[in-house]
Order: structure tokens, then C-alpha cells, then sequence
């Protein structure tokens, strides 16, 4: 029976024995060449990763304008058209408080007559 396992390990170093040897440079090729083959896979997640990244850095550049946009104090522009706002809102109001006055009739309620009471009965008679 050791005769059959010999034969076996024989057999396996002919397979590697058909194959001529590499040489130092095939060698670094081959491993270069298998190395892009197993990164190639994560290339794309790894771009698609990246895209996603982008977009969130985007999204947050433009959140972050808005706010300064907010935080920044009103221009002379903005100052005069505010102004003429509250110009108007108030000429708005005095006409109509001047109508209000105008349209009162009385400042005091009218007097009002007493409730009027039903007669009173007369007393019922006793019998004695």
C-alpha cells in the first residue's frame, strides 16, 4: 500500500514538473496581474462609495450656505423697502382708525326702562 501513495505524489510533482518555471519578472507580473483582478470588485463599490460621499458634501455646502445667508444682516436695499413697508402699513392704519371714529354714534349705552312686573294678585279670602 505505500507503493500506491508514493505513485500519488509522484503524479502531482509531474503536473508541476509540465509547467516551465517563472522567471522573477513573470512572477511580479503574475502577482501584480491577480492583484488589479482582486481590487477591480471593490473599484466600483469603491467609486460608487465616493459618489455618494460627494453628493453629501454637496448637500451639506449648500445647507450651510443657506444659513449664512440667513445669519447675514439686511442690505440698504432691503432697509428701504422695509421702511417703505411700514410707511404704508401705517397710513393704512390711521385711515382706518379714522374711520372708526367717525362711524360712532354714542360714547354711553342708551338708558334702559325698568322690567315691567306683572300685577299682583289679591290675597285669597279665608273662610272663617
Amino acid at each position: 500500500m505505500a507503493k500506491k501513495d508514493t505513485g500519488k505524489k509522484n503524479k502531482a510533482k509531474d503536473s508541476t514538473a509540465d509547467e516551465k518555471p517563472q522567471s522573477r519578472g513573470d512572477a511580479v507580473r503574475a502577482a501584480a496581474a491577480q492583484a488589479i483582478e482582486a481590487t477591480a470588485g471593490q473599484a466600483g463599490f469603491t467609486r460608487e462609495r465616493a459618489q455618494q460621499l460627494a453628493d453629501e458634501l454637496v448637500h451639506a455646502a449648500g445647507r450651510f450656505r443657506e444659513a449664512l445667508e440667513d445669519l447675514r444682516p439686511a442690505g440698504s436695499d432691503e432697509v428701504v423697502a422695509l421702511r417703505e413697508r411700514v410707511a404704508a402699513l401705517e397710513a393704512r392704519v390711521a385711515t382706518l382708525e379714522k374711520a372708526r371714529t367717525t362711524t360712532r354714534r354714542r360714547t354711553t349705552p342708551a338708558k334702559r326702562s325698568p322690567p315691567q312686573r306683572p300685577p299682583a294678585s289679591p290675597p285669597p279670602a279665608s273662610s272663617t
